[in-house]
């Protein structure tokens, strides 16, 4: 994967050397696309855009204006020779002043899916993970260590807190603070506050009425009553109550181990 002679780069870009660049790949004035980078096919890197040393993008990406591909990890113990990167996905678009940092351990990645879009000023700290179609809005804040699920949609300026884990096809409310992990195809806004199924979001991705029907009785079922959501889940998993694959996913998702509580609508003691 080189074809830097079917490369449209304007003369002010600066590109290194051991970059690998693939075929129909255009970049705009004064980018800088530092050494050890692989560009996929069909890329566009706009004006002022940096990708540093170990990012690899899919084919197909926009990475636009002030966009920062590879940053080093804000972590007051990393070590800028440790050997890390990004790797993206295909057809990812990185609107202006996106900035990804890299992963902090030797031969890791932070990763993002394909078909992600990460609108403006939105950020991705270190060792994070994006599923496929995930929808960070402008100024959305990851910390590092970040797990989101596939089809899930960020609201604007909303945080999420280091180590948390969120479902597939959720969605945080603009402005939501997130420390707590968040269920699967769950609704949640303002600090931790659970608030049903993502209903709107179940019909898009075309879930039939039965396996919706049931996740509605497994959020009451974990949620409706006193008790820790894990052990709860724990027991509905060995009585095989969940009969969908989304059904079990939910339970597997609140079941597993983590290093932060499971999200719930009520804020009583746990």
């Amino acid at each position: 994967m080189d074809s830097r002679k079917e490369m449209k780069a304007h003369p002010t870009a600066v590109i290194h050397e051991a970059t690998r660049i693939g075929k129909d790949v255009v970049v705009g004035a004064y980018a800088v696309i530092e050494d050890g980078v692989e560009i996929g096919d069909g890329c566009l890197i706009r004006e002022h855009a940096v990708i540093r040393s170990g990012t690899i993008l899919g084919t197909g990406c926009v990475v636009d204006s002030h966009v920062v591909l590879g940053g080093l990890p804000q972590d007051l113990g990393f070590s800028p020779a440790t050997p890390s990167g990004v790797r993206v996905g295909n057809h990812v678009t990185f609107r202006e002043g996106v900035t990804i940092n890299r992963a902090s351990r030797e031969g890791a990645f932070t990763e993002i899916g394909d078909h992600c879009f990460l609108m403006a000023n939105s950020h991705m700290g270190h060792d994070c993970r994006l599923g496929s179609r995930v929808i960070l809005a402008n100024g959305v804040l990851l910390a590092g260590h970040v797990s989101v699920g596939s089809f899930t949609f960020i609201g604007g300026n909303a945080g999420v807190h280091q180590f948390i884990r969120i479902g597939e096809s959720a969605m945080v409310g603009g402005m939501g603070r997130v420390s707590e992990d968040m269920p699967p195809y769950c609704l949640m806004a303002e600090r931790n506050e659970l608030k049903g199924l993502n209903l709107i979001g179940l019909q898009r991705r075309g879930f039939d009425r039965e396996t919706i029907k049931e996740l509605k009785k497994l959020f009451h079922l974990i949620f409706d009553v006193p008790g820790r959501p894990r052990i709860l889940a724990e027991g509905a998993l060995k009585d095989g109550v969940a009969q969908s694959e989304q059904g079990r996913q939910f339970l597997e998702f609140i079941a597993a181990e983590s290093k932060k509580l499971v999200m719930r609508p009520e804020r009583e003691p746990r």
